[in-house]
């Protein structure tokens, strides 16, 4: 019986060997197994191809998963750039993008990404599109490098703005809460965007950067 409607979504729309596979080595290797929800990947991969994005940012490679569904959007040209903190990670996402066929979109820069995002934007890098999903007490300043960086009409996307609930209970006010808590607001009031927060799963905030 299906009880949601995020069940009976997950149900009639089914992943892929390719992203299967990246959940089973994800699994395989002890990560955490926090890659973006399948219908948000689907999401990542119609945002970025009806946008026409050419390079995209990802910040938080894990193991792959968020950068097949973003490279599966791209140009045959196009590229996506993805800031990954462990090597291990970066590794594994690299050998899953290979195996499903994109291994010449993606580059990988690994140890801290503010550190990556830094450099990038004194080396006057653009994108089109940048998906967040990492640290989220980093959250807020991920967001304003990405305004920064972006070109004129370019997609920020930002996943897990819910963080199973916690953003919501007034209770919980750890570091990443309270980052990702700042985070909504902004893209909710920033003038420099055309936001909105989608519900569903852990919540997904999609940012047009005007």
């Amino acid at each position: 019986m299906i009880h949601t409607p995020d069940e009976y979504v997950n149900q009639i729309y089914k992943e892929d060997e390719h992203l299967e596979h990246v959940k089973e080595s994800i699994k395989e290797l002890g990560m955490p197994e926090v890659s973006v929800a399948p219908a948000y990947g689907r999401l990542l991969t119609i945002l970025v191809q009806t946008s026409r994005v050419q390079n995209a940012l990802e910040i938080g490679a894990l193991g792959g998963y968020s950068g097949i569904c973003i490279a599966r959007g791209l140009p045959v040209n196009g590229q996506l750039l993805s800031l990954e903190l462990k090597e291990e990670y970066a590794n594994l996402a690299k050998e899953n993008l290979e195996a499903a066929g994109f291994g010449s979109f993606v580059n990988y820069k690994i140890g801290p990404a503010l550190d990556s995002l830094e450099k990038l934007k004194k080396e006057d890098r653009k994108f089109d599109f940048f998906f967040i999903d990492a640290d989220k007490e980093n959250y807020p300043m991920y967001l304003e490098y990405a305004i920064m960086m972006a070109n004129p009409g370019a997609l920020i996307v930002g996943d897990n703005c819910f963080l199973r609930g916690r953003t919501l209970n007034t209770d919980k006010n750890g570091p990443g809460v309270q980052g990702m808590r700042r985070f909504n607001e902004q893209v909710a009031s920033d003038d420099r965007l055309i936001s909105t927060l989608l519900p569903d799963y852990d919540g997904l905030s999609i940012s047009w950067v005007k």
